[in-house]
């Protein structure tokens, strides 16, 4: 895997960034594809995002600055991807966090000391994205996943039902303009509109 935020405009306070294809795209969602890739993932049961976000950050934080089998600092990448299941706002459920590991650890990781994080690759796959300009929230995420999921309804697309990932590529600092993501994976051959165009 290769990946420099150079080559993505929105992905510029790492030195590296998860790199995908441009398939297609039109004024609601892109279609991308990714590579398989190998990433730090810790789960945890919650009703909501804001309740498990600083816990689940912190456990694959002390992962990257040494708490592994080799004491080795590997360094922070983007995005921050999180598992989200589709459930009533009244029932928890288990939501996955994630740090990419870097292109240097992506043959080898070092096994992580602690046992609520794990090492996870996921395959290579196509998605279908909405981004936004705004914080993580499960506000912020519900509104742009049902912006999506509209969209891919109206366009007959088939996607991956039950569950969505969310992607955020800036840290909690204030900032002119912030950079998140809804994901959806495609199932079979990705729909691109009439109104979609090629991406350059």
């Amino acid at each position: 895997m290769d990946a420099y935020s150079s080559q993505l405009e929105f992905c510029n306070e790492t030195e590296q960034c998860l790199l995908f294809d441009s398939i297609c795209k039109n004024s609601v969602y892109e279609v991308r594809h990714y590579d398989s890739v190998k990433w730090v993932t810790t789960n945890y049961t919650s009703f909501a995002m804001e309740f498990m976000m600083v816990p689940a950050f912190w456990r694959l934080y002390k992962y990257i600055t040494g708490e592994n089998e080799a004491n080795q600092k590997i360094p922070m990448t983007a995005p921050v991807v999180m598992g989200l299941p589709e459930k009533s706002i009244f029932r928890t459920g288990v939501i996955t966090m994630s740090f990419l590991l870097p292109a240097e650890y992506q043959m080898d990781p070092p096994k992580p000391t602690n046992e609520y994080v794990y090492i996870q690759e996921t395959p290579a796959m196509n998605v279908y994205v909405i981004d936004y300009d705004s914080y993580m929230s499960t506000m912020s995420d519900n509104k742009y996943s049902q912006k999506l999921l509209k969209a891919l309804n109206s366009a007959n697309a088939q996607y991956t039902k039950g569950f969505h990932f969310a992607a955020g590529y800036d840290s909690p600092k204030p900032k002119k303009k912030r950079h998140c993501e809804v994901w959806y994976v495609v199932e079979g051959d990705p729909v691109c509109d009439p109104d979609l165009q090629p991406s350059a």
